[in-house]
């Protein structure tokens, strides 16, 4: 007979790619999650990982039973989820979050959420990477901005707003844009390449920016702009201080960053976790 927390071990260890990151997930020494793994192998009387000084990748046996471990571990919590009392939630939410506004913005929510669920662990990770959530080992992610193409499943908690800023200093020093494709003649603070979305009149208008600065951190580029290095894209709630006291200024008033968004991901599947969904009402009850 199986045993279900060894079953999770195994998803867990096939999913980080090795013992040492998988026991680093779950909390649990090298040791216990080996003999799990032991555990499961003599009862099956199959190897499921070839183990290596690399880490341990799934054998055939362990690919086509990976697949039903999810799927039984997916039905147990939904089974325990239905007979629970309401607020009883248990075991662990692992939240991938942004750093920038997460620490100070995010993380009063996160703390009410470890409040109503006594029992819950709550482990948050604060990265402005993006997270592979499957890989990685992730219940939910939170993230501010534009969405790519996935197979995440989304749920949108409220509109984020923004503008362009400079310093009074870089204006001075080299004027400020009076149209979206001014920004070719200006320094950009960019997270990557990407190009920047404006709204005129109602319609997105796209426009490819470059710059010499650039940081996968909303604050870092905020203390860019303060610097008077370039012109910043930036949410609301991490400039709004910064206009009142006159440090930054707007510029291309006339045009808005295209609307962004503060969103709760989950893996794809048809199963919700309760927890997962606990976690998107808290953030909808107090940002939505």
């Amino acid at each position: 007979m199986f045993d279900l927390e060894d079953l999770r071990i195994f998803v867990e260890v096939a999913d980080a790619g090795g013992v040492t990151p998988a026991a680093r997930r779950l909390g649990l020494s090298k040791s216990m999650v080996s003999r799990s793994l032991s555990r499961l192998e003599q009862e099956l009387s199959a190897q499921l990982l070839s183990r290596s000084t690399r880490g341990a990748s799934l054998t055939e046996a362990g690919t086509a039973f990976r697949e039903y471990a999810l799927r039984i571990g997916a039905e147990l919590d939904a089974a325990r989820e239905a007979i629970s009392p309401h607020g009883d939630l248990r075991g662990r939410l692992r939240i991938s979050a942004p750093l920038s506004l997460g620490t100070s913005f995010l993380a009063p929510a996160l703390a009410e959420l470890a409040r109503r669920n006594p029992r819950l662990q709550v482990h948050t990770d604060y990265s402005d990477r993006f997270v592979d959530l499957v890989g990685e080992g992730f219940d939910a992610a939170i993230r501010v901005g534009y969405l790519p193409d996935s197979s995440l499943i989304a749920r949108k908690i409220a509109s984020v707003t923004g503008s362009f800023v400079a310093s009074p200093a870089y204006i001075a020093a080299h004027g400020a844009p009076e149209t979206p494709e001014d920004m070719v003649h200006h320094q950009a603070l960019m997270q990557g390449n990407e190009p920047w979305r404006f709204v005129r009149d109602g319609k997105p208008v796209t426009v490819s920016v470059k710059g010499r600065f650039k940081a996968n951190s909303g604050e870092a580029l905020v203390a860019a702009a303060l610097a008077g290095i370039g012109i910043g894209m930036e949410p609301a709630l991490l400039i709004e201080a910064h206009l009142v006291s006159g440090a930054l200024v707007e510029v291309l008033a006339d045009y808005r960053p295209a609307e962004a968004g503060l969103y709760v991901l989950r893996p794809p599947g048809e199963f919700v976790p309760l927890k997962v969904r606990e976690l998107a009402d808290i953030m909808v009850e107090l940002f939505g």
